[in-house]
This record gives C-alpha cells, sequence and structure tokens, in this order.
C-alpha cells in the first residue's frame, strides 16, 4: 500500500506544471491618442488575440488615471461570466450611468463606451485582460495582457476652442504579469 502511495506521489511530481502568465495579445483602438469634442460619446475597443487554450474564459478590466503619472482606478470589470461591475466613484450612479461594457465579439472585442463626456473624462483608459480557465479544480490564470488609450478633447463651445497641443505617446517598460502600452483621454481648452 505504501509503495502504491509513494508510486502515485513520484507520478504527480513528473506532472508538467501549468505555464502561467504569458503575456496576451491586447491592443486599444483607436489610439495612441484620440481626440473627441465636450458631450460627444466615446468608444474604445479592447481587442484580444493569441488566447492560448480554446477554453478559456477572459476577465476584462478598465482603469482610468488622470495623467501617465497618477495612480489608476478600477472602473468597471467584465467578469470571466460575462458579469459587468462597476468600482469605486464609477459605481455611483451618475457615473455608471455613462459608461457600457459590451462585449462584441466573444472572447476577442470589448467596446467600452462613455457617454457624454466631461472635462474630467480626459486621460489614460488601459484595458487589461486575464486568461482564467479550470485547472485541477481551480481558477488558474495563464496569461495576462494590457494596453491604453489617451482620450483627450476640446470644449465644444467654438470659442474655446483651439488647436490640438501635441500628440504623445509613452510605452512602459513591460513588466509580467502585464505588458502594457500606454495611450490617453484629454479634453483642452485654449485661451
Amino acid at each position: 500500500m505504501r509503495l502504491l502511495a509513494l508510486a502515485a506521489a513520484a507520478l504527480l511530481a513528473r506532472a508538467p506544471a501549468p505555464e502561467v502568465c504569458a503575456a496576451l495579445n491586447v491592443t486599444v483602438s483607436p489610439g495612441p491618442v484620440v481626440d473627441y469634442l465636450e458631450g460627444q460619446n466615446a468608444t474604445l475597443l479592447c481587442h484580444v488575440s493569441q488566447k492560448r487554450r480554446k477554453d478559456s474564459l477572459l476577465a476584462v478590466r478598465w482603469f482610468f488615471a488622470h495623467s501617465s503619472n497618477s495612480q489608476e482606478a478600477l472602473m468597471v470589470k467584465m467578469t470571466k461570466l460575462r458579469m459587468v461591475q462597476y468600482y469605486g466613484n464609477f459605481s455611483r450612479s451618475a457615473k455608471r450611468q455613462r459608461l457600457r461594457l459590451l462585449e462584441e465579439q466573444r472572447g476577442t472585442l470589448y467596446r467600452l463606451s462613455v457617454l457624454t463626456l466631461q472635462p474630467s473624462d480626459q486621460g489614460h483608459y488601459v484595458c487589461k485582460v486575464q486568461e482564467i480557465s479550470r485547472h485541477r479544480n481551480k481558477w488558474t490564470a495563464w496569461s495576462n495582457g494590457s494596453s491604453a488609450t489617451e482620450m483627450r478633447g476640446v470644449s465644444s463651445h467654438p470659442v474655446e476652442r483651439g488647436a490640438f497641443l501635441g500628440i504623445s505617446f509613452l510605452t512602459l517598460p513591460h513588466s509580467l504579469p502585464f505588458t502594457t502600452d500606454f495611450i490617453v483621454i484629454s479634453f483642452l481648452q485654449s485661451s
């Protein structure tokens, strides 16, 4: 009996461990910078490709930061079971009514809509995706990826509307478990 238990333990020890936290290809469009007028509706698309497993599910999270130097805040998440959850200030009724997260194409395309843009909506929007599936009766993350865009705009008032300032593109160093390409949304007013 003891010999059988040792043989089983040896077989389990030889079983290949799952490869976790490989990069998932994620891109956000439009970008790297997108310009909108105050009051318009903005649509950001999060494209996911190169899933590692056919049977896996995706958890999609959108984060917001006013600038590349400020801390990201989780806005909204679509869980692996496709439930949408709102977080922090974005869970308040006024903000929540202006955000929509939809799965456009199963497992490959997710749309974030920000309705009736306001100056406070300008900044960096980051889409982070995690690929998850069941492994030995536990949910396991197989890969992660992220990408971002900068949204910026001008006042919708013709007198206040001026030329856009320079477009910037920033690539952050890649660090596991997420790879990040940064893009931004901002409302500019010229004086």
